[in-house]
């Protein structure tokens, strides 16, 4: 079988974490059993670009358990957990091409090794696969069924390519699924955010400012998080809706210029480029902390900061600092990207348990659907959304009330009034 991970010997650590996770997924589980029973996905090749973590784990055995063939890659150079894309080649016969921290050019050669079976399903967390196959590997197209998306970053990319008439085949947006954007994005890159921020760090978050650029899904999540751990939290935005959102909930909506000099942390969740640019960094204060949390690290110009100062040197794991030719230091965590997995592990498993459960559901529907849809982006099926929901409560041991046949009957109704 053909693969590349750092050392195949790390398989059996990996598999006790693989575990760890599964133990507060019940919502795969209970797919991965019926999967087993219907080989839904049978002899369906699917390329899987995305974060190799414990979580992802759960997922590519639950597509494999329904009959699929996959291959797996990185989305991030600095996501990848070793011991689990080890356990996944060792222990369940399944192609991983990532090694954390792998340069530029083994990214994608990843990506190429991990279309190399012709896919009939992409399942991308950026859209990286469905830019290959659209560039460089525009012979594969003729394969491909459908696709899925996970991030806002890649359906932003997918949307455009609609638009312009490019986009050679359907994919659904799994992050505009509820039972995705509204616990993925909100809660787990929330906790995990702050988490490798405290970790990489060991700095005290309550009674420091805190600087959020983006209220989106993500950005609300940060926000509460730091809110709750006793930070003064400022909120960065261009859409005026948001920003007026950010004021209701509490916080300070300063533009980044006023924020970038009372910031003690710098956090971007947008999803565009230069959020935080050469004018910002320059007026941050000695200590200030920069990091990125949305999917790539073009957040932060980074070549701006490396031209502002005149040394640079890595404090701690994962910690670099910049001092500037005024003599302020700036540490940015994790090269600028993804603070949550560069510095952390991610999301923790039961939320993203729904946010699989999305995606495993979605190649399903493309098996089952694909003939019938345009080369646009769809949403996730209101039905997939409501049972996942519904499974997940089942899972955790929740109950929820359901409508009398009277009660039916009147929100259907016009005539009874009021």
């Amino acid at each position: 079988m053909d693969y590349d991970v750092k050392d195949i010997k790390l398989a059996a650590q990996g598999k006790l974490k693989i575990e760890w996770a599964e133990a507060t997924m019940p919502v795969l589980r209970l797919i991965k059993k019926r999967f087993k029973r219907q080989r839904p996905l049978l002899g369906t090749r699917i390329t899987a670009c995305l974060h190799v973590t414990t979580e992802t784990a759960n997922l590519v055995k639950t597509l494999q358990a329904g009959g699929a063939e996959v291959r797996l890659c990185a989305s991030n150079p600095l996501s990848t957990q070793d011991e689990v894309a080890a356990s996944l080649v060792q222990h369940d016969g399944i192609a991983v091409f990532a090694i954390r921290g792998e340069d530029n050019k083994t990214y994608y050669r990843h990506i190429q090794s991990a279309i190399e079976h012709q896919p009939q399903i992409t399942m991308d967390d950026g859209a990286d696969v469905v830019s290959m196959l659209h560039s460089k590997r525009k012979d594969l197209l003729k394969h491909v069924l459908g696709g899925t998306e996970e991030t806002t970053t890649g359906v932003i990319r997918l949307r455009s390519m609609a638009d312009r008439h490019v986009l050679k085949f359907p994919v659904i947006s799994v992050n505009d699924a509820d039972t995705k954007h509204l616990f993925d994005n909100r809660y787990g890159t929330g906790q995990s955010t702050m988490d490798g921020i405290i970790r990489s760090t060991n700095r005290l978050v309550c009674g420091s400012t805190v600087v959020v650029a983006g209220y989106g899904w993500c950005g609300r999540g940060v926000a509460t998080r730091a809110k709750g751990l006793g930070a003064n939290v400022i909120v960065t935005e261009v859409e005026p809706v948001k920003a007026l959102e950010a004021l209701m909930d509490g916080y300070r909506v300063l533009p980044m210029e006023e924020a970038a000099a009372v910031g003690d942390f710098f956090i971007t969740l947008t999803g565009n480029l230069k959020v935080i640019r050469k004018e910002h960094f320059a007026r941050m204060k000695d200590g200030a902390i920069v990091c990125n949390s949305g999917h790539f690290n073009v957040e932060l110009d980074i070549p701006a900061l490396d031209r502002l100062s005149r040394k640079r040197r890595m404090v701690r794991p994962g910690v670099e600092e910049f001092t500037l030719r005024n003599g302020r230091r700036i540490s940015l965590l994790g090269e600028g990207r993804l603070v949550n997995l560069a510095l952390a592990e991610g999301h923790p498993s039961s939320v993203m348990d729904m946010s699989f459960a999305n995606q495993a559901l979605a190649a399903e529907y493309l098996v089952n659907h694909h003939k019938k849809l345009e080369n646009k982006v769809y949403p996730v099926s209101q039905e997939i959304d409501k049972e996942i929901a519904r499974l997940k409560l089942a899972g955790i041991g929740i109950g929820i009330d359901t409508l009398t046949k009277e009660q039916k009957k009147y929100l259907a109704s016009w005539e009874m009034g009021t």
